[in-house]
């Protein structure tokens, strides 16, 4: 059991998942511009949820991944290999329990948890597992880098989270829709922050591990940042409730928090980028272009968040697919870039280079990943417009004018699949691991 690569299993894993996200989001995202396609047997009704349950365990399995990629060459010795077996097990039974749900048409969840509730059970366990696991394999006689607090604050909140995700259950919640509302809104924000702190903290064990100076990991600017995205974790929900009847401190907290947290990050990062020699940044190319990625999304997205967390604002962006744009540039542009960085990191040769086929892939991907996200904000926009339009016309009319929106957001779904399909497939092909 000693060979067991834990990094590995899970990270292999999540990009079988990837694929089947794709796979679920080109089928969705054609019902936009054809609601009839596949309507008697699954539907935009089944699709969606089943593209967006994948998509969120794509993260956090990668988000585990990266955590053993760390825990294996850190503490190697210290991991128990059995309670990491088992914390997997659990995880299969959730994901494909979950899948059955949705293809036999059994919900029951609430909002991007839209799966019976019951499968939610082995997903606490896995990860209380996985709590367990960190706690008794760092050591707590060594001065913790950054990343090791990031680790821990997330794993530790997202299971507190993800356990108040279900407190809808109970009389006492459900039965106050304000209350109710409040408590899901909030929980899917805060669980983002949670599993923002794991990645952002695998980022700056990639940047690390990239450059060889573990100067940064313990750097006054980094662990400014890390309190700073503690504190969004805690507090960044306020702003997605502004259109719910609050007090307007929330409000006030939520704009505060929205420009934190990313301008630390984006200062950090062109800062390692800057300091890196070229060099390094030969040896670990396609890593080191995954993260400028990242950090190209961080910008756009920022911008967006700003212009989302002014409350005038809001009330057109809410609940449009502004809101949707803003998921996937996270989700994919962020998230999705740092994880496949660790990926290349942890599964190639450092000074391996790849063929001029696999760079077009990478910029097929960034370009996919462009014309979705910038489909979804014009879409957005024209339905902001139309909701608070006085004369607003009838949904179905809107929808229908806003094809050519859709169009590109297809088309750009399209290249971005294939560009990460590729990669995927790429990362799966990849006969071993690099050895800790």
């Amino acid at each position: 059991m000693s060979s067991i690569n834990l990094g590995s299993i899970y990270i292999k894993t999540a990009l079988v998942i990837l694929l089947s996200t794709l796979l679920f989001g080109c089928l969705a995202s054609l019902s936009y511009l054809f609601p009839e396609l596949l309507i008697d047997s699954f539907g935009l009704v089944s699709l969606r949820p089943m593209h967006v349950s994948a998509a969120i365990f794509w993260i956090l399995l990668s988000a585990t991944a990266c955590v053993y990629f760390g825990l294996n060459q850190l503490f190697h010795e210290r991991i128990n290999k059995t309670m990491a077996l088992m914390q997997y097990a659990l995880w299969i039974i959730a994901v494909l329990g979950v899948f059955y749900s949705y293809f036999n048409k059994q919900f029951g969840g609430r909002e991007y948890w839209e799966f019976n509730p019951i499968w939610a059970i082995p997903i606490a366990l896995a990860w209380i597992l996985f709590l367990i696991q960190f706690f008794r394999t760092v050591s707590f006689k060594i001065k913790w880098p950054v990343y090791l607090y990031m680790w821990m604050t997330g794993l530790t909140f997202f299971i507190y989270i993800f356990i108040e995700n279900y407190l809808w259950l109970i009389p006492y919640f459900n039965q106050n829709i304000v209350k109710d509302i409040s408590i899901q809104w909030k929980v899917n924000g805060s669980l983002v922050g949670a599993w923002n702190q794991i990645l952002y903290g695998s980022l700056f064990y990639l940047m690390d591990k990239i450059s060889g100076e573990s100067e940064m990991a313990y750097s006054k600017t980094t662990f400014a940042l890390y309190f700073l995205g503690l504190f969004n974790m805690l507090f960044n929900w306020s702003h997605h409730i502004y259109t719910l009847p609050t007090q307007e401190y929330i409000r006030y907290v939520g704009y505060l928090v929205s420009m934190t947290e990313w301008i630390f990050l984006l200062k950090t990062l062109y800062q390692w980028k800057a300091e890196i020699s070229e060099v390094k940044k030969y040896q670990s190319i396609f890593a080191y272009r995954f993260i400028a990625a990242a950090n190209f999304w961080v910008f756009l997205n920022l911008i967006q968040a700003l212009i989302m967390s002014v409350p005038a604002f809001n009330l057109y962006t809410h609940g449009t697919h502004i809101t949707v744009a803003h998921a996937m540039g996270t989700t994919i542009g962020i998230n999705t870039m740092i994880i496949l960085a660790a990926s290349f990191l942890f599964m190639s040769e450092p000074n391996k280079t790849y063929s001029k086929h696999m760079h077009q892939v990478f910029w097929l991907t960034q370009i996919g990943l462009f014309m979705l996200w910038l489909g979804l904000i014009l879409a957005g926009i024209y339905k902001g417009f139309w909701q608070m339009s006085e004369r607003a016309g009838s949904f179905s009319s809107m929808m229908e004018q806003s094809k050519p929106f859709f169009m590109l957001f297809v088309l750009g779904g399209f290249l971005l699949s294939v560009g990460l399909g590729i990669i995927g497939v790429h990362l799966l092909r990849m006969p071993k691991l690099i050895k800790s």
